[in-house]
């Protein structure tokens, strides 16, 4: 296995009980790292999840990322059993599978998607950079902790609908890309004024199977359709996304990357590249 530098480091993964998020925190647990994992509503899979685990360095907590008051609550959780967070992975959003039009899109479903996919990401990185401060300020800090919380780190996690935007799905896509652009690549240039090696980067998956995409990816004509834009004619792994959030998080691999949205979809384009017969 490669040995990526994160041993002892404190991740805090959000948006963890689904299909990509189990497999984040796996592969940190995986490099030695301590994990802080949030969930919102359903903690069934995560308790699967941790029984797999050493109890020592992973905490599981509950959280609404929508309300300042909770955050506040997780990381104090988190700091609270495994110290101070290094890295934050903002995994966590909510897609609302009803196809609206623009035109036809209530206010409602507007905010709740911004709410879940915008206003919670910048609510939980702002948390984070001021534990990053706070900690920085402790009496007594050894330079080992000292050096981690200089090299902190945040790795957004966007969709290529925020790359190519998504007919019917304008407030995710929107909600996203604003998180993969507008938050990734001015953050980047203040995390350095409380982190002075801190990075901030974005991984944007395409279509991954999870365990809610099963049924559906059985079905020929889906997969067709899904793969009839990419070179590489598969859909992603939840490996595949986790693993590049890891290198992204890795001072030892990506010490010198910061600012850089990459997207995990086979090379997708927004143009047609596989016809049918050639599927």
């Amino acid at each position: 296995m490669l040995d990526l530098g994160l041993e002892y480091q404190h991740v805090l993964v959000t948006g963890a009980s689904g299909g990509i998020g189990i497999e984040i925190a796996r592969v940190f647990m995986e490099q030695g790292a301590k994990v802080t994992v949030q969930y919102n509503k359903s903690v069934t899979a995560l308790e699967s999840f941790a029984q797999e685990q050493d109890s020592t360095r992973l905490h599981v907590a509950q959280a609404d990322l929508s309300l300042e008051s909770s955050v506040r609550s997780l990381f104090m959780s988190a700091t609270s059993v495994l110290g101070p967070v290094h890295i934050a992975v903002i995994n966590h959003g909510n897609y609302i599978d009803e196809d609206v039009m623009l035109k036809d899109m209530t206010l409602e479903r507007w905010n709740a998607s911004m709410d879940a996919n915008l206003t919670s990401a910048f609510l939980v990185a702002r948390e984070f950079l001021k534990g990053i401060e706070k900690s920085q300020k402790t009496e007594n800090l050894s330079e080992v902790e000292r050096e981690r919380l200089d090299w902190s780190s945040i790795v957004f996690v966007g969709s290529t609908a925020g790359l190519f935007g998504e007919a019917n799905h304008s407030d995710y896509a929107a909600a996203k890309s604003a998180v993969m652009y507008g938050l990734t690549l001015s953050l980047k240039n203040e995390i350095v004024k409380i982190a002075p090696r801190g990075r901030v980067n974005c991984v944007a998956p395409g279509w991954t199977h999870t365990p809610k995409k099963t049924e559906m990816l059985k079905d020929p004509d889906i997969v067709y359709r899904i793969t009839a834009t990419l070179p590489l004619k598969k859909i992603a792994t939840t490996y595949d996304i986790a693993i590049q959030i890891a290198l992204l998080s890795s001072t030892k691999v990506s010490g010198h990357v910061s600012g850089h949205v990459v997207d995990v979809a086979g090379g997708m384009e927004g143009r047609l590249l596989n016809m049918r017969e050639k599927a």
